[in-house]
């Protein structure tokens, strides 16, 4: 099959567009025909060897977690999804080897959904990592409760967006930092924008005197440093993006696959709860391309790349 690989660590030069081995099926697994896989920052950070302490690598390796596709055959073990099915993935082992930017993957049923039916292929390939990652951050760690406030960084990007949309829906009212050029973004998911950077804490305390109740971080470093000082009494503090946060009193939290999860997330896109904005799109031998945009950290959204099956694929 085609797909995208590197078998060094390195830039967005070592990847590769060619033929890999076809993947096996286990038991417990479903063979799925790739339609989209988005590009998270995770994606460039294995690549650069950056994961190596916790996710060995098995090369060559196909990068990609997140997956939208078909189902094509099943494991011998598996009775919940038939072949034809959609599905959405959140395809992530305990090593790096058999990723998603392929025309086909043999994902493990923890890892798998069935689709959103409302959602474009691009739009649900973007929603599994990011998604899961806003909703377990915010109703199994922060814990986040009806009236809370609660600031989200980068709450254009593709975990900030969700998260977005899921703090309000869970009743919080959500404070979200962002470029000027993305206030009218955050607004549209509900949001209340403050620009980053210098005077960040002032300008959160114009809007929250008595500080918030959560904060989610996806960005580390300044803005972690800021948001320790903008809590409230028994305020809770997060981070996905810097371990350092342990040292403000805070936990540092790495998403996880669950089925059942995913499928809540699909149920909620359903009904309207939460949207993917898909920002670029490229074709699956673009996928270098796709890295380098994502690399840059200026994305509204998500970035996905596509697998084209012409007439076959429709």
């Amino acid at each position: 099959m085609k797909a995208i690989s590197y078998s060094r660590y390195g830039g967005p030069e070592v990847l590769a567009f060619g033929e890999v081995r076809d993947p096996v099926v286990g038991p417990d697994a479903v063979l799925v025909k790739v339609r989209a896989a988005a590009v998270n920052p995770v994606d460039w950070k294995a690549r650069e060897g950056h994961l190596e302490p916790v996710l060995a690598p098995v090369f060559p390796v196909v990068p990609g977690w997140d997956l939208a596709g078909v189902v094509v055959r099943p494991g011998v073990a598996v009775s919940e999804f038939d072949v034809g099915d959609e599905v959405i993935g959140y395809v992530r082992e305990d090593f790096l080897s058999r990723g998603t930017f392929a025309e086909y993957v043999a994902a493990p049923l923890r890892t798998l959904a069935p689709k959103p039916r409302n959602l474009t292929w691009e739009e649900a390939a973007g929603l599994p990592l990011v998604g899961l990652t806003a909703y377990q951050v915010l109703r199994r760690v922060l814990e986040v409760k009806r009236g809370e406030t609660v600031l989200v960084h980068a709450a254009a990007g593709g975990v900030g967006s969700i998260a977005v949309q899921l703090g309000i829906h869970l009743g919080a009212r959500v404070i979200g930092t962002a470029s000027e050029a993305n206030h009218d973004f955050v607004r549209g998911l509900g949001g209340e924008p403050v620009t980053y950077g210098e005077g960040l804490g002032e300008r959160v305390r114009g809007l929250a005197p008595e500080g918030v109740d959560a904060v989610f971080d996806t960005v580390g470093g300044d803005a972690l440093k800021a948001s320790a000082n903008l809590l409230a009494p028994e305020g809770r503090l997060v981070s996905i993006a810097d371990n350092e946060v342990v040292n403000y009193g805070g936990r540092y939290y790495f998403v996880r696959p669950d089925a059942e999860d995913l499928r809540r997330l699909s149920g909620l896109a359903e009904q309207g709860v939460v949207s993917v904005h898909v920002d670029e799109t490229f074709p699956l031998e673009r996928a270098a391309d796709a890295h380098r945009l994502n690399q840059e950290g200026r994305t509204r959204g998500k970035i996905v790349v596509t697998v084209d099956w012409g007439s076959d694929g429709e």
